[in-house]
């Protein structure tokens, strides 16, 4: 409808022209001494209007060429950039799913077309490692610019994380250490490589901060928190001051954790200070009772024996199904020559849950008695079910050698 408007209107105008320029009698007269020119008017109108159409075509031409030079960087420029994104499409998609040779090939055209260059040399590099092209890797890795503090960040973020996977933990940490600005991200990373490191004073710092920005809810904190606590009281387990810090620097109720006051107990009973680890195990084992704990009992002689086997006996009261409570008190009865109530104990506990630790015992209380037979078919049910928990671990791959 529009086309067949403008149609009538055109040839409205034409018509309206011709009948104008019939109508129209006047004309022009140009005297240039010594010459004398007389022109339609109608005549001047066309020139005019012919050298107007003539000049701006000319002017369009000039125009068009001068600009050449720049439409066709232009041009070129946005036929690298369909490129460029049409390449990094690529590359993600193989990457994700798994092809990284043609991740590989299709970031580094996107290094080669100076787009994206950056992304590019990361996914390149991931690609790379992923392939155990390690040379490749660093080579990608030192096309990553650095010129701004996210590149800087991206790099170093890249770098620790590929060298993580290698087990490289320092040198992963003196790279993200040279970060001005860490994000979680990067704090989880740094937390992994002080992990790794086994410097458990660190994991502690960054695992407080990790719960402040709420990147841990409060178990996933408590976990990270109770295993760095247990290693590093076991890492500081031959150093008796060491030790001593380490525990008083822990707070009261992770203190009563029965992870940590067993790693805790194992290690003062290991330096011979066998007080420290009894009081340890009852104040923990008072919170909250821990089969594990009350097995660690029996492993704390001192001079308050008697002391020891009463309380174990008020334990047993409210947990007399407890094996390792029951092996506990076995061997503490045993230690003051009861042999009657030890034998007793021991044979409870194996008629609850059988250990080779109970065996053993029973075995040892028998030969003490010189029960040289029944030592000897508790030796061997030790052995045996000995045997029984290495083939276990070991998922049957291994044949024992006796």
């Amino acid at each position: 409808m529009r086309t067949l408007f403008w149609i009538i209107a055109l040839i409205a105008m034409a018509v309206g022209l011709v009948i104008a320029a019939r109508l129209n009698t006047g004309y022009v007269l140009l005297v240039v001494p010594p010459y004398r020119v007389e022109l339609s008017l109608n005549l001047l109108l066309i020139v005019l209007f012919s050298g107007f159409v003539a000049g701006h075509v000319l002017v369009r031409m000039v125009s068009g060429t001068l600009r050449l030079p720049a439409r066709v960087r232009e041009y070129r420029a946005a036929r690298r950039h369909r490129k460029a994104l049409a390449a990094l499409n690529d590359a993600l998609h193989n990457y994700f799913i798994g092809r990284y040779a043609r991740a590989e090939k299709a970031a580094a055209s996107l290094i080669k077309l100076g787009e994206h260059a950056g992304i590019g040399a990361i996914v390149a590099a991931r690609a790379a490692h992923a392939l155990r092209a390690y040379e490749r890797r660093d080579a990608f890795l030192a096309q990553i610019p650095a010129q701004t503090p996210e590149d800087i960040a991206i790099k170093a973020v890249t770098e620790a994380e590929l060298l993580l996977e290698h087990r490289r933990f320092h040198e992963a940490l003196n790279i993200l250490k040279d970060l001005p600005k860490k994000h979680t991200a990067v704090l989880r990373l740094e937390l992994k490589a002080q992990q790794m490191a086994k410097n458990w004073d660190q994991v502690l710092k960054l695992t407080d901060q990790l719960e402040k920005l709420r990147v841990f809810d409060v178990g996933q904190a408590e976990q990270v928190r109770r295993h760095a606590l247990s290693e590093n009281l076991r890492r500081k387990a031959m150093d008796g001051q060491a030790l001593e810090a380490a525990w008083q620097k822990i707070p009261a109720p992770e203190q009563r954790d029965s992870r940590i006051a067993a790693v805790a107990a194992q290690s003062f009973i290991a330096l011979g200070d066998c007080a420290q680890a009894r009081q340890i195990i009852e104040a923990s084992l008072k919170e909250n009772w821990n089969s594990e704990l009350a097995g660690l009992y029996a492993e704390c002689p001192g001079d308050e024996a008697v002391k020891q086997i009463e309380r174990a006996e008020a334990w047993l009261a409210a947990h007399p199904d407890d094996a390792a409570l029951l092996l506990a008190l076995g061997k503490l009865c045993a230690r003051q020559e009861l042999w009657g109530k030890a034998q007793s104990y021991l044979e409870a506990s194996i008629s609850i849950e059988p250990s080779c630790s109970a065996h053993l015992a029973l075995a040892q209380l028998q030969e003490k008695l010189e029960n040289t037979d029944a030592a000897r078919k508790h030796y061997r049910e030790s052995l045996e079910l000995a045997v029984a928990q290495l083939r276990q671990m070991s998922g049957g791959r291994r044949k024992a050698t006796l």
